[in-house]
């Protein structure tokens, strides 16, 4: 079954079907090859989405439409021209500082992106250019997918079972997402310096004015440490979590920034349910395809395999990064996480390499994907807001790419800045 089913779905993938739906007719092929009933498919489709924890992915997807909705995208952008925005790449410290903010309120690149894009590039390319402009944003929005709470981390957690913890997983994020938000700042001050580029004009100088906006984004500074908090510390679940992140946001738009209305409820609703059944599907059809190779015994063969080739688990973690450098560069990241999470992580372990730390460079791996082209959907995302040319756009953004690589590498090299805070914290 197993040829059957790479060759189907490569064949659909060249020929541009969604990935979802090339998945799903390669796992028919599969099991039509195979001599088994039809009937697993629609089995396996219902078993795999029939998930509490799967739940948290549209709740905090919704929560995240509903905080950009309400218009904190401002109050962020005023906290962090207080606090930054009077030093050399001051408008790009500004768009770093925003979409980290951003990344532990909504987490998900892509809105991110959207969001930070159109309201910043316009102001940002008036002193940058809209390359560099657009490439600063598209950093600063791929830190959704690592800072917590990280809507692909849900996905790896939910494809690994129960080697790893997503509140585990959120916490060995935090000082990576740190690291690469201090980094991108510099970067932004010494291309700033090099290119003679002007300080932010947006800046305010005073503490007053600095208090005054802290205590305007004060309620969107605490949602996070509200969300985050109260999973890590165990008082509820992470689908639990989601759930009130959206009554939050609800009570923010509503009550704080008085900006959101009822009437902006069903856009929401349908942008989140919307994005949350492409990766639903995804994982269902995904499902059969897993079960397919786990009857052929492909996990077993490829641990086989990978140890007979190499016995040192920092060889064969090397070697799972270079796959994913490659994987990142031509398949969408929740698609990677559903067919290769359950192939990989399972030989990880057998590897003895900590479960935290292979999750956390597996998801940054593929999150660094979605700034490298040909298929990096944020550059497409910026591409499609700046009105810019993706060549151009790359021209501006390798800086951040090779960062990002740096901090990876950096991440196996010393594991502890992955694993000591959630070890710290009891996971």
């Amino acid at each position: 079954m197993t040829p059957a089913i790479i060759f189907t779905f490569l064949g659909f993938a060249l020929l541009r079907m969604p990935l979802a739906f090339a998945l799903g007719l390669a796992s028919l092929v599969g099991l039509y090859v195979g001599g088994m009933d039809f009937s697993v498919l629609p089995q396996r489709m219902m078993h795999s989405v029939n998930s509490f924890p799967l739940m948290a992915i549209p709740l905090f997807m919704l929560a995240g439409e509903l905080m950009v909705a309400a218009g904190i995208l401002q109050r962020l952008v005023d906290f962090a021209n207080s606090l930054i925005g009077r030093v050399h790449g001051g408008l790009a410290h500004v768009a770093i500082v925003a979409g980290m903010v951003l990344a532990a309120v909504s987490g998900a690149a892509v809105a991110s992106a959207s969001a930070l894009g159109s309201s910043l590039v316009p102001s940002m390319r008036q002193q940058y250019g809209t390359g560099y402009s657009s490439a600063v944003v598209a950093s600063a929005a791929n830190l959704g997918a690592i800072i917590p709470p990280s809507n692909a981390m849900i996905v790896y957690a939910l494809m690994a079972g129960s080697s790893v913890s997503v509140g585990g997983l959120f916490m060995a994020g935090v000082i990576p997402g740190i690291i690469l938000a201090l980094g991108f700042m510099g970067l932004a001050s010494f291309i700033a310096m090099r290119r003679r580029y002007p300080l932010g004009a947006e800046g305010v100088i005073g503490l007053r004015h600095v208090l005054v906006q802290t205590w305007r984004a004060l309620p969107i500074l605490l949602m996070p440490i509200v969300v985050v908090g109260g999973i890590v510390a165990g008082a509820f679940t992470p689908t639990e979590g989601a759930a009130i992140a959206v009554v939050y946001a609800l009570l923010i738009g509503f009550f704080v920034t008085r900006k959101l209305r009822l009437a902006d409820l069903p856009k929401a609703m349908f942008n989140a349910a919307v994005t949350a059944a492409m990766v639903g599907a995804l994982i269902a059809f995904a499902s059969t395809m897993t079960f397919a190779f786990t009857i052929d015994l492909i996990p077993m063969q490829l641990t086989q395999w990978l140890q007979d080739f190499t016995q040192d688990p920092l060889v064969f973690l090397l070697l799972v990064m270079a796959l994913l450098i490659g994987v990142g560069m031509f398949i969408e990241s929740n698609a990677a996480y559903i067919m290769l999470v359950p192939l990989l992580a399972p030989i990880a372990l057998a590897y003895g390499i900590d479960p935290l730390l292979f999750g956390f460079l597996f998801v940054m791996n593929l999150v660094v994907g979605m700034m490298t082209p040909p298929v990096g959907v944020l550059l497409f995302v910026m591409c499609g807001i700046s009105k810019i040319s993706l060549n151009e756009l790359m021209k501006s953004a390798w800086p951040f790419i090779a960062f990002q690589y740096a901090v990876l590498i950096a991440c196996i090299a010393f594991p502890g800045i992955v694993t000591w805070l959630p070890r710290a914290l009891g996971y």
